[in-house]
């Protein structure tokens, strides 16, 4: 019997990995796997997605974002494996169990400050398979720095005292030898709820992409680029599917967007084809029908869901600095699926645009907050105003800052 997922690496630079699917099919599984693959720091080039309703068929070709990114393939099959229906699980593969409820621990590190920490703490739990879901950073005046993590394990292992050894050992061998490190479980955790001030929030969250047609700021005339973006609907081709054809602007996860959108509008996807040219476009095919069956033939109905389609692939963070108090914010939000599953990677890409700029983190927080009908995953870092490159009263420096965050999340620089 061949295993639900199969794995062809490479053979050279500049070749695609390539990763197959072949299991019962169910609800979102096509948005589930886009999100662990855009978790494990690598690019889909291509895809071919194809189900009956009952069994699917997933071809997707693949390339890490960076060079610097070390990917565990034998992890990543596992997890993708694990994904796949429990039913697949009986008889051949006793090993794949439905997943419980996470368990969540606290990474407690104590190290001498410097600028980058926050990352590179970071990348390598990235690597580890660590998803945060929590941090709390705070600078000591003798310049000691106390990292919170409120981690959950990819691997479920971190119960074990090779897995401890294992995440402790590396942070150590990388960020030197006066790092202390302890991991306690923490039961009964529970996901904060971030709250902003009113104007504030209503500020980060407003922000459409209709509202640029008559601004030119920096933010805007990249959405004007964007906003070429193609969304059709055909009904001629098939007789029980909706053609749903898409081209844009390629950017990182924007597979993971469309699919999400779809899933949580409860649109399902019978069959789809998506590709990229060498011109940083992304062309999309999705076969669709609505959860009763029935094709998407109403014109109301098609204008909501290009409307959400639209602003969910062109528009899925948000960047914003502002003042708190005397210190200087940086807020990064995205939109958490109806699963309450949050975007992977988003911490990763936030501290790494600032380790590029020599920003230092004085701290560090994530948490969720409801606005405009929906759950969102806030993170906010108090920003260092140093002398070198001055926040508080320096819109250059602030603009500089935005820019750079919201362009290393969307893939261009990673």
């Amino acid at each position: 019997v061949e295993d639900a997922v199969v794995m062809e690496l490479a053979a050279g630079d500049g070749e695609d990995n390539v990763v197959t699917v072949n299991c019962p099919d169910q609800a979102g599984l096509g948005c589930d796997l886009c999100r662990t693959i855009l978790e494990f720091g690598l690019r889909i080039t291509r895809g071919d997605v194809s189900t009956d309703g009952q069994w699917c068929y997933v071809i997707f070709w693949v390339v890490p974002r960076s060079p610097s990114i070390n990917v565990r393939w034998g992890s990543l099959k596992n997890r993708l494996m694990a994904m796949c229906p429990s039913s697949y699980a009986i008889p051949f593969y006793p090993e794949i169990t439905e997943p419980g409820p996470p368990q969540f621990y606290l990474l407690k590190l104590f190290s001498t400050d410097r600028r980058g920490l926050l990352h590179d703490v970071t990348h390598i739990l990235s690597e580890l398979e660590f998803i945060i879901q929590r941090v709390k950073v705070s600078t000591t005046p003798d310049g000691r720095v106390v990292n919170l993590f409120f981690i959950t394990d990819g691997m479920e292992l971190l119960h074990t005292k090779e897995r401890q050894e294992e995440i402790c050992s590396m942070l150590i061998a990388t960020l030197g030898p006066s790092l202390t490190c302890e991991i306690l479980s923490a039961e009964g955790f529970q996901q904060g709820f971030s709250s902003l001030p009113p104007t504030i929030s209503e500020e980060l969250f407003r922000l459409e992409l209709d509202e640029c047609e008559s601004s030119s700021g920096p933010l805007c005339a990249e959405m004007k680029k964007v906003q070429k973006a193609t969304i059709n609907f055909d009904n001629t081709l098939s007789p029980a599917h909706t053609l749903l054809q898409i081209l844009c602007v390629d950017q990182k996860g924007l597979l993971y967007d469309m699919l999400r959108t779809l899933k949580d509008c409860n649109i399902k996807v019978t069959y789809g084809r998506f590709w990229s040219d060498k011109k940083g476009f992304r062309e999309v095919d999705l076969f669709i029908k609505q959860a009763d069956g029935k094709k998407v033939i109403d014109p109301e109905k098609q204008d909501a869901l290009r409307s959400r389609m639209r602003s969910e692939m062109l528009h899925p963070l948000r960047v914003m600095i502002v003042n708190r108090g005397p210190d200087t914010e940086l807020l990064v939000a995205n939109p958490v699926e109806l699963a309450g599953k949050g975007r992977p990677r988003v911490f990763y890409d936030a501290t790494l645009a600032l380790k590029a700029l020599g920003i230092c983190i004085f701290s560090a927080e994530i948490g969720r907050q409801a606005a405009s009908e929906r759950q969102w995953e806030v993170y906010r870092f108090l920003l260092d105003d140093s002398k070198e490159f001055p926040l508080s009263n320096s819109l250059t420096n602030r603009n500089r800052v935005v820019d750079r965050v919201r362009k290393t999340l969307m893939g261009c620089y990673n």
